[in-house]
């Protein structure tokens, strides 16, 4: 116990870190990843070519190497200077985003056909028909993949710790680098695993939750 309660600040940095990290790249995920799911089924062939592209293209690069672009590529181009938390928050939440726009596209199929055809014959443009129509009943149906990819967001996290960006991954360097500090590697290594476990058995709460909220809606 002496890993955790001898090292408070840095458990305290580092959770709060990767939570940061999650949440601000879950949500820049979601709503890209909403956008480019749209345009993926979008009636417009250039839309529909861009979001495949860029779902085809993020989605097969490794995601060190999208965490490299963002750290190392961004400040070359003489653009505002922005830390390495906030371009790996940027980073994992473009990534993300490809994941969260095909399990949408999966939820959109799932949709019965006739409901965006009586839309459009009302005269609803296609993006009151995404918003009112398609992508609220797209959502219920996807809640388990959905959180699956959030699931794999939060342990992806552990990647920004490659990249000066103080989470959880990082803790185990930072206490064995200070000396004077107390806990093994091993023990640290443990209880981040124990955060993480917990975090994740949250979120699988969190699912079964919605899906009980939205099934009961229905």
């Amino acid at each position: 116990m002496d890993a955790i309660f001898g090292n408070l600040d840095l458990w305290g940095q580092a959770i709060g870190n990767t939570l940061l990290v999650f949440a601000f790249g879950g949500v820049i995920a979601l709503v890209l990843g909403t956008i480019v799911g749209a345009m993926r089924v979008a009636p417009v062939p250039i839309a529909r070519a861009v979001g495949t592209g860029y779902v085809n293209l993020i989605r097969n690069t490794p995601l060190t190497l999208i965490f490299f672009i963002f750290v190392f590529g961004y400040p070359q181009l003489g653009l505002p200077k922005l830390s390495n938390t906030v371009l790996g928050i940027i980073a994992i939440g473009v990534y993300t985003a490809t994941y969260v726009a095909e399990v949408l596209r999966a939820g959109i199929s799932t949709v019965p056909v006739g409901q965006a055809e009586a839309a459009r014959a009302i005269g609803l443009p296609f993006g009151q028909v995404m918003t009112l129509v398609i992508l609220p009943q797209a959502f219920r149906s996807v809640v388990p993949p959905m959180m699956s990819v959030f699931i794999a967001l939060l342990k992806n996290t552990t990647v920004a710790a490659g990249f000066s960006v103080a989470e959880l991954a990082a803790l185990r360097s930072t206490i064995y680098d200070s000396h004077d500090r107390p806990g093994t590697s091993m023990e640290v290594l443990l209880w981040v695993a124990v955060v993480f476990v917990a975090l994740v058995m949250l979120l699988s709460w969190a699912q079964q939750h919605l899906e009980k909220k939205w099934r009961i809606a229905r």
